[in-house]
């Protein structure tokens, strides 16, 4: 169920982004996204963890910041992958993919605090 709720709210940030974003934009409808959102949990799962171990020394001289470039970078390898599948996600340039990475990453924050994964059963009394 986490995960489905996972792809869901991915698939919302996604659609957020195709919208506010010019450069980004979507042909298919919600299946489409729906497998978009799938390459984009399968490129941060496995792709993401090795780029960040990789830029680590850039990631701890410019405080944390280079990790929206390495966001971007997962959002645009999406878009490539996605393209080759045929699921119509695009993304036009590194600054499209800056911008989205930004918007995604709000969205998706937010449907999380929004939508919690698991509710906590109270503890017992005593």
């Amino acid at each position: 169920m986490k995960l489905i709720l996972r792809i869901v709210i991915t698939m919302c940030a996604l659609y957020v982004a195709t919208r506010m974003v010019p450069g980004i934009s979507t042909d298919g409808g919600l299946l489409a996204l729906a497998g978009v959102a799938l390459v984009f949990a399968v490129v941060n799962e496995i792709v993401k963890p090795i780029v960040s171990i990789l830029s680590l020394p850039f990631v701890v001289v410019t405080l944390g910041l280079f990790l929206l470039v390495i966001n971007a970078l997962m959002l645009w390898l999406t878009s490539k992958v996605s393209g080759a599948l045929g699921l119509g996600f695009h993304v036009q340039g590194f600054a499209a993919a800056f911008w989205g990475a930004i918007v995604i990453s709000i969205v998706s924050m937010l449907l999380h605090v929004l939508i919690p994964e698991h509710r906590r059963a109270p503890a017992p009394r005593p």
